[in-house]
């Protein structure tokens, strides 16, 4: 689509599961598209040498056609340097391309100096104007303390995350604390609730693909603190992440109950009704319709 018309506002994405692929993995590349996850991430950055940062750019776009034949959607890592991110951006805006992952952001003006090369790219390319949007990585003490302002920074932002790897680098810890990354993390996912795009994450390290217990105890952690997908960096998590951030089926039954005496009640000229021994107010109906709306969206997008 050509132009000048912007794309109408669209609902926030459903990113249960972001799964990284290097760009120039084929292999890796040629199965994505097959394993499930809401989103492919081709990484142009921390898993891209120095010196093939510009091979990675070059087969960007076949990649793109790969993993664009699945039912997620399509996100490109960048990278942070202001000369490497420049060109990785001329790589990325495509057709193919919703997304992307943006690293180590820590000020709302370099989104404003992203969006900037983003719109021209779009623009000239026939693009949707809006069409890209952002998950966002926030991975230094400065970002967690400008995190407000970066969640609102731009209208193109539809996610954001802690980084907790580069974060501990950052803090100088010797690897990732849950317990102390913790309020770090709220800090995020407070600024992402304020500014109405999606939390992302779980405590712990994305690195943990080894001991899937452990993973899925820390993927059902962030579930329960507010977040509402994570990253994967080896196909055996999608499936624990798809898992831990969708509804269980006794979440939906409830759901589907409350609602149900909920409407009951109103079609009776109620105002308040009891469901299970306790009282339906207005908090409890919401949550039980983002529950169904939940289940609705992860039916229709067939992963």
């Amino acid at each position: 689509m050509a132009g000048t018309d912007r794309e109408p506002p669209r609902e926030p994405p459903l990113w249960r599961s972001l799964l990284y692929v290097p760009a120039t993995a084929v292999r890796f590349v040629a199965k994505a598209a097959e394993r499930g996850a809401d989103g492919i991430i081709l990484d142009l950055e921390d898993s891209i040498p120095p010196d093939a940062k510009t091979a990675a750019r070059s087969v960007l776009a076949g990649a793109v056609a790969a993993v664009a034949r699945g039912a997620g959607d399509v996100l490109v890592r960048i990278n942070r340097p202001w000369r490497l991110a420049v060109a990785d951006l001329e790589a990325a805006v495509i057709p193919g391309v919703d997304g992307l992952c943006l690293p180590k952001v820590d000020s709302a003006d370099h989104l404003v100096a992203i969006d900037e090369v983003v719109a021209e790219l779009e623009a000239e390319r026939g693009l949707v104007p809006g069409h890209i949007r952002y998950a966002v990585l926030v991975e230094t003490a400065k970002g967690v303390a400008e995190a407000r302002a970066i969640a609102k920074g731009s209208a193109r932002v539809a996610a954001i995350t802690l980084g907790g790897e580069d974060m501990s680098a950052d803090l100088g810890l010797p690897e990732p604390d849950p317990a102390v990354l913790d309020p770090y993390d709220a800090a995020v996912r407070l600024a992402a609730r304020e500014a109405g795009v999606i939390p992302l994450g779980y405590p712990g390290s994305i690195a943990e693909f080894t001991d899937l217990d452990a993973f899925r105890r820390a993927a059902e952690a962030g579930r329960r603190n507010g977040s509402e997908g994570g990253m994967a960096i080896h196909p055996a998590q999608v499936p624990v992440l798809n898992a831990a951030f969708a509804p269980s089926a006794e979440e939906i039954t409830h759901a589907e109950g409350v609602l149900a005496a909920f409407d009951d009640a109103l079609a009776r000229g109620l105002g308040a009704v009891a469901y299970q021994g306790k009282m339906i107010d207005k908090p409890i109906v919401d949550r039980a319709r983002r529950v169904i709306t939940a289940r609705d969206r992860i039916k229709a997008r067939g992963i």
